[in-house]
């Protein structure tokens, strides 16, 4: 079946770190919102009740001034300056201002002449300050249709009361006052939370602009060039994981040069033995032994061959995760073709049958970003473990699309429990352990030079039969978008 995890899915999708300026941003203003709305609501509403209150006051200081004033204006030789002292009052109050004598008539109304001589004695506030009892109510004007506060305040001349007072005001207009500073507050709210933001604004760029660096170069790192180093700035914080995040990339860098140098080295210094071996054997054969005795140094060799692919593969894999070619467009379809010329041969020494198809039928561009030879090299460990496990006379066919190619064969298909784990290496799976040749490092270097580009290679079950591996590498455009 196949020599080794399986995913669903190719694995091209890289995630993005998320915007860390706009995100102090939005704390900051939602603390600065916080704020604004813990300390000005509280502060609009005892506004609110500290202006209603001076408006009370206010009225009954007026009304209290007028009526000691108006005490020595009562005579009807002194209504015209008992007319301006209501006049005046009224416009201090931004209300109504009237006097009326000992039986309610009207003497001055700040209003005007209209209503001289008429009786408000009727009026309840006038009426209770004609008892000598100052009074202020709220009450509904039959005459204004509207909502008003009335304060009331006798006249005193002597002992006894000799008029009184009234000052009406508009509740509504009150009202007015009270939203007019809740307004204020809420413009002044808008203003600090503008320059809240602006300071935030600030704030988040010199807090994000190191990590923002940062995270540049640990994508560097990520695809595969070590000698990225972060720039010590910002905060002692920042300097400092800047400073930690350097040294583990040096350590990395360091560990992976002496695991490529151990595995090259060992590569070299045991292909000049196996060569030796097999030419030993070669000789043997060529000195004329019995046929059992034939077999076994046939045997032998195809073992010693076995072995120096094994160290080659050790070697591919030592150096997955970097790459040492250029990205370029490669056309899965040609890629597809190539690969059947160079198996055509032995799949017709196996018994076998190479067939390709491309998808869909139109064979519209199949266009991937990658090097070449890692492409090769990659669907030629696919098709080598569809071969090895085909039965003879099958067809093993070849699926070109875009984005993909398919490997489908007619072998004994993959075990429920071995999805995962026949990515691994070395491991090779209930039918690996039937056939005699490969290494179980075959699927595991092909997804490891197609994730080195963003891609990714899965094997799964054939609905008729068999196992269908798919190389998938990304499209041109979805790298260019992934640089940015």
């Amino acid at each position: 079946m196949s020599d080794n995890a399986h995913e669903e899915g190719p694995n091209g999708a890289r995630l993005r770190a998320p915007r860390l300026r706009t995100g102090l941003l939005a704390a900051l203003a939602y603390i600065v919102l916080l704020a604004i709305v813990a300390l000005g609501v509280p502060l609009a509403l005892s506004l609110g009740s500290r202006v209603n209150a001076e408006v009370h006051s206010q009225a009954q200081g007026q009304a209290d001034l007028v009526a000691a004033t108006a005490a020595d204006l009562l005579g009807s030789t002194r209504r015209r300056a008992l007319q301006a002292l209501t006049v005046s009052a009224a416009l201090q109050v931004h209300g109504r201002v009237l006097v009326v004598d000992r039986d309610g008539t009207v003497l001055a109304d700040s209003a005007g002449p209209g209503q001289l001589g008429s009786s408000y004695a009727a009026r309840p506030e006038i009426a209770s300050a004609l008892t000598g009892h100052p009074v202020q109510v709220q009450r509904s004007s039959r005459t204004l249709g509207q909502e008003i506060l009335a304060t009331a305040v006798p006249i005193i001349r002597g002992r006894a009361p000799e008029g009184a007072v009234r000052v009406t005001q508009s509740v509504a207009a009150v009202h007015s006052a009270i939203r007019r500073v809740e307004l204020g507050l809420g413009l002044i709210g808008l203003v600090v939370l503008a320059l809240g933001l602006a300071a935030g604004a600030v704030i988040a760029a010199q807090i994000a602009r190191p990590l923002g660096r940062l995270e540049r170069v640990a994508q560097r790192v990520a695809a595969g060039d070590l000698s990225a180093r972060a720039p010590l700035e910002g905060s002692r914080e920042q300097r400092s994981l800047a400073a930690s995040f350097n040294e583990m990339t040096t350590r990395i860098a360091r560990l992976l040069a002496a695991q490529r140098a151990f595995v090259a080295d060992a590569s070299h210094q045991l292909r000049t033995p196996l060569t030796g071996l097999r030419l030993r054997l070669e000789e043997a054969r060529a000195a004329g032994l019995t046929p059992a005795a034939a077999a076994e140094l046939d045997a032998g060799a195809r073992e010693v061959d076995r072995l120096a692919q094994i160290v080659d593969e050790l070697l591919v894999l030592s150096r997955a995760g970097e790459r040492e070619l250029p990205g370029e467009a490669v056309d899965l379809h040609h890629l597809a073709s190539g690969a059947i010329e160079r198996w055509h041969a032995g799949a017709l020494e196996q018994g076998l049958t190479l067939e390709h198809e491309t998808r869909p039928a139109q064979a519209l561009p199949a266009v991937a970003w990658c090097a070449s030879a890692d492409a090769e090299r990659a669907l030629d460990a696919l098709i080598e473990n569809a071969l090895r496990y085909s039965p003879s006379h099958s067809t093993v066919t070849i699926v070109s699309a875009p984005g993909r190619i398919e490997v489908r064969d007619r072998g004994p298909g993959i075990a429920a429990d071995e999805q995962e784990a026949i990515f691994e290496r070395f491991h090779r799976g209930q039918a690996g352990r039937q056939v005699p040749a490969g290494s179980g490092l075959g699927l595991n270097i092909a997804r490891e030079l197609a994730r080195e580009w963003g891609g990714d290679v899965t094997l799964a079950n054939c609905d008729g039969g068999g196992a269908m591996a798919v190389l998938y590498l990304p499209k041109p455009a979805e790298c260019l978008k992934g640089k940015r």
